[in-house]
């Protein structure tokens, strides 16, 4: 039996219109972030129902509220409270956070030469880089998972860490992050057969996630 892994961005937040580099800001989901989160639940309730796989066992989510709102409405239906871990945390951006990226262009042209030229290494001042990111990010995806052997979870984190994640789980090198995209309410499914990744799904939101 393998463990079944369900890792999920949070739902669409209330300034998604303005593409803000958010990082640590407490940005709250809008209402249709929460109709997603909602929607998803009744998704993974269906799936687990058909899979014959064990049904989902817990949800551990970052600690922003955006990301735990989103656990919250997934766990219901399934009668579990989400674990809170500040280590699923979106990457912080620094003296950047809150800025949208053509401020941060006409801004900081110098530093966004910088990283435009190495994401991987390249940090803003008081933030993190991408590696930084892994570093952080690694150890606690893995010791989760290892935790629950043989059972299916949720982790329900944030665009940037899920990419870091689905890098190192398919092998593709850190600084292509962006060539691995994670839409509002992504859910990727990751199965480990005695701890071999078997990616199952990548950036899936139900159609009844897409309402106008």
């Amino acid at each position: 039996m393998p463990t079944r892994v369900y890792l999920i961005r949070h739902g669409q937040t209330v300034d998604a219109h303005e593409r803000r580099y958010k990082g640590h800001i407490d940005v709250p989901l809008s209402q249709e972030g929460i109709r997603q989160a909602q929607r998803m639940s009744m998704f993974l309730k269906s799936l687990d129902a058909r899979t014959g796989l064990p049904p989902l066992h817990c949800i551990y989510c970052s600690d922003l509220s955006r990301a735990v709102k989103t656990a919250e409405a997934v766990a219901q239906p399934f009668g579990i409270t989400p674990v809170v871990h500040s280590g699923l945390r979106e990457r912080h951006f620094g003296k950047w956070e809150g800025m949208t990226f053509d401020e941060i262009k006409a801004a900081y042209p110098d530093e966004f030469k910088n990283w435009a030229a190495d994401p991987l290494n390249f940090s803003p001042v008081g933030g993190e880089s991408t590696m930084d990111v892994s570093l952080r990010l690694m150890p606690v995806f893995y010791g989760i998972v290892n935790s629950h052997k043989n059972e299916t979870i949720a982790l329900v984190a944030h665009g940037g860490v899920n990419r870091v994640a689905l890098c190192h789980i398919l092998g593709i090198p850190l600084s292509h992050i962006f060539r691995v995209e994670q839409d509002f309410i992504a859910l990727n499914i990751i199965e480990f057969y005695d701890g071999v990744p078997v990616v199952k799904l990548m950036n899936f939101v139900p159609e009844l996630c897409h309402e106008e």
